[in-house]
């Protein structure tokens, strides 16, 4: 198999590339917080669609989407990690085309 062949996402799957800095974060008064730091509760992560399957009806290629990376299925193609999942696993999606349908939040 080539390490070029094309990938199509089937029924209602999003692929989304992870984050290269998902592991560290800034709080507000600028302290960095490693990803080994334990938090209360869970965390949602914010991820680059890359791949849509023909049934994903509010996704598209190039969003940015929420989900729980607690509840994400890994893969990796030609060396970069990627997450599979399905749409109804994703939370909120944040894109320019939404902007007639905003809720008055901005990334």
């Amino acid at each position: 198999m080539s390490d070029k062949t094309p990938i199509k996402m089937l029924h209602d799957r999003i692929l989304v590339e992870l984050d290269k800095d998902t592991g560290e974060r800034r709080s507000a008064g600028g302290i960095v917080i490693p990803a080994t730091a334990a938090m209360g509760g869970r965390r949602l992560a914010w991820s680059k669609v890359v791949g849509v399957g023909p049934h994903a009806r509010a996704v598209e290629i190039g969003d940015r989407v929420l989900f729980d990376p607690e509840e994400k299925a890994e893969v990796e193609v030609n060396g970069e990690l990627y997450v599979v999942m399905r749409e109804r696993d994703i939370h909120a999606v944040a894109a320019e085309r939404l902007a007639d349908e905003s809720t008055g939040l901005y990334l």
